[in-house]
């Protein structure tokens, strides 16, 4: 089967997951969390795909990332097989460590920037790990901090002082349009709701409809589970108008 070309951002920012194959562990002990970080800043130097933002949780890890030079691919190559190659070797086993390859969400407006961004710093507290502020193994202490490879000075422009970033990740807006890895359906079922919820088998058909029409379509498709980027793909209506209806 063919992959699906990745959607290219108009902005160069993107919402990045990896997740251990079969939901495996990623990460055994501490070590292996700092060597993985390790990994995050030489790989974002050597490829100059800077990294806004990171989660790493037991089994998957969450990236903000901009990337000016087309070179996102390589970045997460090189990063991916040097960590497997360390964790392999580690814990004496062979094959693949990440499941399928990375998945990639394009970030292309302010408002979607703030939501990945909070969504990936709230997601130990949206797991019940704790408090996103007590997590110690996401970005959120690197706000504003020159001396870290962390680029915040996009978010820091847009919200200003630390107190006024906390307040910000503290805030829970009704509904998040956020691509998650572990409730994404694949294309098949995907394919089977578009006849389930709208009686049609051709989602293209929905670039005829009127735009109320239209618009109701897409919102019963979003509340049956199917992700945005599915929804354009298999519609053909542009990613960012799904994402207007559904903001």
């Amino acid at each position: 089967m063919s992959r699906h070309a990745r959607e290219k951002s108009e902005t160069g920012y993107y919402h990045v997951i990896v997740r251990g194959i079969g939901k495996q562990p990623l990460f055994e002990d501490l070590s292996d969390r700092r060597y993985y970080l390790m990994l995050l800043e030489k790989c974002s130097a050597a490829t100059s795909v800077s990294v806004c933002a990171y989660c790493l949780m037991d089994n998957h890890v969450h990236l903000l990332v901009c990337d000016r030079s087309d070179a996102l691919s390589l970045f997460m190559k090189k990063l991916g097989v040097s960590y497997s190659a360390y964790f392999n070797k580690k814990y004496e086993r062979t094959g693949h460590l990440f499941q399928d390859r990375f998945l990639s969400e394009a970030i292309n407006d302010d408002p979607y920037f703030l939501s990945v961004y909070r969504y990936i710093l709230r997601n130990p507290q949206s797991a019940s790990i704790c408090a996103f502020d007590e997590y110690e193994w996401s970005s959120y202490r690197l706000y504003g901090n020159p001396e870290s490879f962390v680029d915040t000075s996009l978010i820091s422009k847009m919200l200003g002082s630390f107190e006024r970033f906390h307040e910000f990740l503290t805030q829970v807006p009704e509904k998040e349009h956020i691509e998650n890895d572990y409730s994404r359906l694949s294309d098949e079922k995907a394919k089977k709701l578009l006849k389930n919820v709208l009686g049609i088998e051709n989602g293209f058909l929905l670039q005829s409809y009127e735009e109320a029409e239209r618009d109701a379509a897409v919102r019963k498709l979003d509340s049956a589970g199917m992700s945005e980027r599915q929804i354009s793909r298999l519609t053909g209506i542009g990613r960012k108008i799904i994402h207007e209806i559904l903001w």
